[in-house]
C-alpha cells in the first residue's frame, strides 16, 4: 500500500507533537501530569483503592492478586477464553503463519503469563474528563475515566521512584533521581465512572451540579501546578476528583496488544489489539462481560437474514440516522459485539481490517449486505423531509465513514497510537516529564476543544451541543487553537483529495482541507481521503 509506513508512523509508531498552541489543550479536560499521577497513584487513586477497596494497607496491587479478586473472577475468565479463540481463528484463517509467545513466531503473541503474574501491576497513567458523554445519562453528569498501564515490577534495574526526590525536585529545583524506566507493556484498563455519584447510596456527590462538576474541572485546568501540590488540589474537599468512589463505577474496558506480526515477504506488518468490556453488577460485586457500545457484530449480522432486516430498519429510521449523524447514537445491544480486534495499520483503502466493511455495496452486490447504496439515499432524502439537519453524513461515503468510526474498534484504528488513544504518562521513568512523551493520540488531542466546549456550557448553564464529528477531524466550535497542527489541517492531518470539477467534491468531506503550504495526498488509489503534505505527490 503506498505510503504504508509514513501511515504507520503518523497513527501507529511514533509519539505525535504537540499542537502549537501554548496552552495544553486537554486543561481542564484530562489530567496528564506525571508526577501528580505518581502522587495519586500512591494514594487513594491507586487500583488497590478502586477495586479493593476493602483491602488493608497501600501496598500496590500486583496482578496476580488483581485477577484473584472475586468481583475479576469473570474479567479473567473472559481474557482467557478470548486468548483461545484468537489462537483457533489465525489457524484457520492463516494456516502457514505460526502464532506463540516469542519472536521466533510469525504472529508473536502477548505472554499471558504477565496478565497474572505477581511481577506486573497496573499504574495510573492518566485521568481523562468524560463529561461530554452526558448525552447518555443527564443525571450522571457524564464519565470520568481512570487509565491504567501494565507495567513489570521484577526487572532487576527497577527500583521505586524516590517521591521525596521529585517532591525536591518541585522545591528546590533539583532533578529527581536517575532510575531506570519501567518496561511498560502494551495493555491499558479503563475504569470507567459516573461523573456524579448514585443519590441511591447516599454518596456526598448526591448534591452536586452537573454545573459544579463541571466547574471544579475546568478550575482545575486553570492550575500551574505540578507533582503533590496538584494532587492535592485535585483531590481537596473542593477539587474534581474528591467526588470520586467505588459508586461512581460502571464498568472496565481492556485494550490488550494480543499480538504482533512484523513484516513477511508475504505480507505487511500488523498489530492486533483486543478491546473487552465488562460492566459492574453492584448487586452481585462482579465485573461481567458486556457488548461493546456501538460495535456492530459484522459477521453475525450478516449471516442472519432476520437480524440483518431488523438492523437496516433500525438504523435508517430518521430519528436514529440523525443521532448517527451526530454521534449520539447506541445501537441495541442484540446487534453488538462482546469482542473486537482492532488491526492496525488499516490505512485508507477499504479492507476487511474495517468494523463495517461489506456492510454497504453497489447495487450489484446488495444482496450480500446490509445496505444498499440507494438505501444510504434514500435514507438521506428522507431525513431531510423530516427536517433533520445532517452536520456529517451527506453521502454513502460519509455514511460508511460513520459506520466505521462510531465503533470502538474503527474509532481506535483512527488516528490512534497503534490502537490506543490514551497509552499514557510514563511516571516510572527517569524524570518523567509529559513535554517529551505525549501521553495521547492525534484523535485524543484533536477532541479536547470539543469537549471542553460541552463543559463549559455545562458550567455556565447554556445550551449544550454534544454532537461530534468524525474521528478523523476535530470539530472546532469555531476555535481557532489547532490551526496549522497535526490534529486539524497541519502536517499529518486527515484531508480529503478535491476534484478538478467542485460539483463532483464529497459534501462530507469537502471541508477537509490543508493549512497553507501543504497539499492534500491520496493515500491509495481506492480513496481519495488522504495526509497534508508539503508540495505535491
Amino acid at each position: 500500500m503506498r505510503f504504508l509506513l509514513i501511515i504507520f508512523m503518523l497513527l501507529g509508531g511514533v509519539v505525535p507533537l504537540r499542537a502549537a498552541s501554548a496552552e495544553a489543550p486537554e486543561r481542564g479536560t484530562a489530567i496528564t501530569d506525571p508526577l501528580a499521577l505518581r502522587e495519586l497513584d500512591h494514594g487513594r487513586f491507586g487500583l488497590a483503592r478502586i477495586v479493593a477497596p476493602a483491602r488493608s494497607g497501600d501496598t500496590p496491587l500486583s496482578n496476580s492478586q488483581l485477577f484473584a479478586l472475586p468481583s475479576m473472577a469473570p474479567v479473567r475468565k473472559a481474557l482467557d477464553g478470548e486468548f483461545d479463540r484468537y489462537i483457533l481463528s489465525h489457524k484457520a484463517s492463516l494456516p502457514n503463519e505460526t502464532i506463540g509467545v516469542g519472536d521466533a513466531y510469525a504472529f508473536q503473541l502477548f505472554d499471558r503469563t504477565l496478565l497474572y503474574s505477581a511481577d506486573t501491576r497496573f499504574v495510573l497513567a492518566g485521568i481523562v474528563n468524560r463529561m461530554d458523554r452526558a448525552w447518555l445519562a443527564e443525571a450522571d453528569c457524564g464519565e470520568v475515566r481512570l487509565i491504567y498501564r501494565l507495567v513489570r515490577t521484577n526487572a532487576p534495574e527497577i527500583r521505586p521512584p524516590d517521591t521525596s526526590a521529585a517532591r525536591a525536585s518541585e522545591t528546590h529545583g533539583s532533578e529527581p533521581s536517575e532510575a531506570p524506566a519501567s518496561p511498560r507493556l502494551p495493555m491499558t484498563l479503563n475504569i470507567v465512572l459516573k461523573a456524579k455519584g448514585n443519590a441511591a447510596t447516599g454518596d456526598t456527590a448526591k448534591a452536586m451540579t452537573c454545573a459544579e462538576i463541571a466547574r471544579r474541572w475546568l478550575a482545575a485546568g486553570d492550575l500551574a501546578l505540578t507533582g503533590a501540590a496538584l494532587a492535592a488540589k485535585l483531590t481537596a474537599a473542593d477539587g474534581p476528583l474528591d467526588l470520586i468512589s467505588l459508586a461512581n463505577i460502571d464498568r472496565i474496558e481492556t485494550n490488550l496488544q494480543i499480538a504482533h506480526a512484523p513484516k513477511s515477504p508475504a505480507r505487511d506488518f500488523r498489530t492486533d489489539y483486543l478491546l473487552k468490556v465488562f460492566r459492574y453488577n453492584a448487586p452481585s460485586q462482579l465485573f461481567e462481560e458486556a457488548p461493546l457500545e456501538n460495535q456492530i457484530d459484522r459477521t453475525r449480522i450478516l449471516a442472519d437474514g432476520k437480524l440483518k432486516r431488523e438492523f437496516k430498519a433500525w438504523l435508517l429510521d430518521p430519528v436514529h440516522f440523525g443521532k448517527l449523524d451526530r454521534g449520539m447514537i447506541l445501537i441495541p445491544e442484540k446487534f453488538l459485539a462482546l469482542r473486537a480486534i482492532a488491526a492496525t495499520p488499516v490505512g485508507f483503502t477499504p479492507s476487511e481490517l474495517q468494523p463495517a466493511f461489506g456492510l454497504v455495496q453497489g447495487e450489484g452486490a446488495a444482496a450480500n449486505a446490509v445496505f444498499s447504496e440507494n438505501d444510504v439515499v434514500a435514507a438521506l432524502k428522507k431525513a431531510t423531509e423530516h427536517g433533520i439537519g445532517l452536520q456529517n453524513i451527506r453521502s454513502v461515503a460519509g455514511f460508511e465513514q460513520r459506520l466505521n468510526d462510531m465503533t470502538c474498534s474503527g474509532c481506535h484504528q483512527t488516528r490512534g497510537i497503534g490502537g490506543f488513544h490514551f497509552p499514557g504518562v510514563d511516571w516510572i521513568a527517569a524524570n518523567p516529564s509529559n513535554s517529551k512523551v505525549v501521553p495521547a493520540s492525534p484523535h485524543f488531542f484533536g477532541d479536547q476543544i470539543r469537549r471542553r466546549d460541552i463543559i463549559t456550557a455545562m458550567r455556565d448553564g447554556r445550551h449544550v451541543d454534544f454532537s461530534r464529528g468524525f474521528s478523523s477531524r476535530p470539530q472546532l466550535r469555531g476555535s481557532k487553537e489547532l490551526a496549522g497542527t497535526e490534529y486539524e489541517d497541519g502536517w499529518g492531518a486527515h484531508c480529503y483529495v478535491r476534484h478538478a470539477n467542485a460539483r463532483e467534491d464529497d459534501r462530507s468531506f469537502s471541508s477537509w482541507t490543508c493549512a497553507a503550504g501543504l497539499a492534500c495526498q491520496a493515500m491509495s488509489q481506492a480513496s481519495r481521503i488522504g495526509m497534508c503534505f508539503i508540495g505535491a505527490r
